[in-house]
């Protein structure tokens, strides 16, 4: 797969992360929260985040 230049990641453990360069390589990504009113960046996830087998 292609990195996709638009969404950064420096998620090396993530199936979609580039290799050798800090992007995702999916067309977009879902960006959630586990907070009911997040209020930090702690609070959100990103919910396209798959461990690489």
């Amino acid at each position: 797969m292609q990195k996709n230049s638009s969404i950064g990641c420096k998620v090396n453990q993530c199936q979609y992360h580039a290799g050798t360069e800090d992007y995702c390589t999916l067309q977009k990504i879902m960006v959630g929260t586990h907070e009911s009113n997040p209020t930090q960046v702690e609070c959100t996830d990103c919910e396209s985040f798959k461990l690489k087998s």
